[in-house]
């Protein structure tokens, strides 16, 4: 049975951020995860946490200025400085919130620089933090995510993520698979899951066209759960898609698996 994770970036919005863990304990999730905490005192969302019986299954690495477009800063030559400086800032969230995985953008493709360049800034990066997360038993992620919602990301395939995590070369760092994403660039997830499954960290989900809940749209969740559980995942699902109509709403598709 799969396991379920309320992306808190993305539903119960219809309440401020710190009000959604009552909404994700009282609609039956037992587990949260958001994009990124640092905006509120890591002892506060530790205290909605414990307070509502809820585990943190994830979090992002800071992504530079989100506000004004970044989505990332990890392949940016000359940024380092800042990433490192954010990997020890998530790793002090991580522990107080005791979250057992981040998450990390790998950002934009910078205009003018050197694709080589780019690269290998980006594999040093994730060196770094894969080493530093080790020290803390926490494992660190990389996500493609599609082109088309944000053109000219970096990472935009599974195989692309894989291609980067080898050259990373560490233990400690897997893919983190969005079934909406990888639905948009590339299809065949049941495949796709199935020759990389030993190299999945985390899955997310969410319907497409739209981005919105299981069952409003093209992809067949109830087999594709079907078939992740025959792989023997173990991991959270998250739930990191835009309600069509309210959260609470379009709660439904869940209650197969309650």
């Amino acid at each position: 049975m799969p396991k379920f994770s309320a992306n808190l970036s993305m539903l119960f919005q219809e309440v401020d951020f710190l009000e959604r863990f009552a909404k994700a304990a009282d609609n039956g999730f037992s587990a949260v995860e958001f994009m990124f905490p640092y905006d509120w005192p890591a002892a506060e969302v530790a205290e909605r946490l414990q307070r509502h019986g809820l585990r943190q299954v994830l979090h992002n690495l800071p992504a530079g200025n989100w506000g004004a477009g970044e989505r990332g800063i990890a392949c940016l030559p000359g940024r380092e400085g800042e990433f490192q400086d954010g990997v020890g800032r998530a790793i002090e969230y991580a522990k107080a919130l005791q979250c057992p995985q981040l998450n990390c953008l790998a950002g934009l493709m910078p205009t003018g620089v050197d694709a080589e360049k780019v690269l290998e800034t980006l594999t040093a990066n994730l060196r770094f933090a894969a080493e530093a997360l080790a020290r803390e038993e926490i494992g660190l992620l990389i996500e493609p995510l599609n082109s088309k919602d944000i053109p000219g990301f970096l990472l935009t395939t599974s195989a692309e993520g894989c291609r980067v995590i080898d050259a990373v070369g560490h233990a400690n760092i897997k893919l983190q698979y969005d079934i909406y994403h990888m639905q948009r660039m590339e299809g065949d997830l049941v495949n796709t899951m199935t020759a990389l499954i030993g190299r999945i960290g985390h899955i997310q989900l969410a319907d497409n066209p739209g981005r919105h809940e299981p069952g409003s749209g093209e992809i067949n969740y109830d087999y594709l759960f079907r078939a992740i559980d025959n792989l023997g995942y173990q991991g959270w699902i998250g739930c990191e898609y835009i309600p069509a109509a309210g959260t609470e709403a379009g709660l439904g598709w869940l209650d197969p698996y309650r």
